[in-house]
């Protein structure tokens, strides 16, 4: 019976010995298959599509304002990876989220009708939101065709003022309780309302407006992307790189206004000073071609 009982031991241990490698071996190779930081999710996506060839966000390229169906074609067209799109409520009956930029107040598609034809492609999408009112109706639209929706989603708004804004921002909190628990998987994409006047002075993003957008973020599980004004960058490397610093779930999506005067070498910067994976370029095309081709870019 004693070499009964040994026996039944030293299988139990060695079954437990067993048992502790196997863990451990899970472990290692789900971190061996790590996709990285959450800031880099999108990257990760069109990396694994083939449609860019290294983990550098300025390799991706946007397709802007595809308000209308032959916008949307075009997009869905092109070479852009990401299709970016305004959404308002329409001004009069049916008031359905449609897409279209202020002082526009109507269009010929709807937020339903464009998402039907963007689940056809595995283009990313961004879904800039002019209105609060659009906000609610249009999150119930999109989870009607989340699970076909092959591309990264992000949603973007302004919720603070920032450097000479004249505009209203969207109210954060309330912007913030309508998405974050319906997109999980999305990127949030937050901003401040900016002005640009090319005969006064632009002052860059103060403390205070990256420390109050932080502490509104700070809370947040998804990827949060910050969209900053290119002219106003200069002045502004401090505050942002010490925004970067606070979560692996920070990014920074550089944009331009057409009118605005951007010497394109001041981005260099950035570049050179923060992680390729971190920072999107959403310029006009000839100032990416610029930005291309300056030494110390790559």
């Amino acid at each position: 019976m004693g070499l009964v009982k040994h026996k039944w031991y030293r299988f139990i241990l060695c079954t437990t010995v067993i048992a502790s490698f196997v863990v451990c071996y899970l472990k290692l190779h789900s971190l061996s298959n790590s996709k990285g930081p959450m800031s880099e999710h999108t990257l990760e996506y069109f990396l694994n599509k083939g449609t860019i060839q290294r983990k550098d966000a300025a390799d991706i390229e946007w397709n802007h304002a595809a308000n209308s169906k032959s916008k949307l074609t075009e997009a869905l067209q092109g070479s852009a990876q990401m299709i970016e799109a305004d959404v308002l409520l329409r001004g009069q009956d049916p008031k359905v989220p449609i897409m279209a930029h202020p002082p526009d107040n109507d269009s010929d598609i709807t937020l339903q009708d464009w998402l039907k034809e963007v689940v056809k492609s595995d283009k990313g999408i961004k879904l800039d939101f002019k209105s609060l009112a659009a906000v609610s109706p249009s999150m119930t639209l999109l989870e009607e065709v989340r699970d076909q929706l092959q591309g990264p989603v992000w949603i973007n708004a302004d919720i603070l003022p920032g450097p000479r804004g004249t505009a209203t921002p969207l109210d954060p909190h309330v912007f913030l309780q309508e998405v974050a628990q319906k997109s999980e998987n999305d990127v949030l994409s937050l901003g401040w309302t900016t002005g640009w006047d090319v005969d006064a002075d632009n002052p860059g993003y103060s403390w205070e407006m990256v420390h109050q957008m932080e502490e509104l973020c700070r809370s947040l599980k998804q990827p949060v992307t910050f969209p900053v004004r290119a002219a106003l960058l200069p002045a502004s490397f401090p505050q942002f790189q010490w925004l970067l610093k606070q979560s692996d779930r920070y990014s920074l999506t550089v944009w331009t206004g057409k009118h605005d005067v951007l010497t394109v070498e001041d981005l260099l910067l950035y570049r050179q000073n923060f992680s390729k994976t971190r920072i999107y370029y959403d310029l006009l095309e000839s100032q990416i071609k610029q930005f291309n081709g300056l030494p110390g870019y790559t």
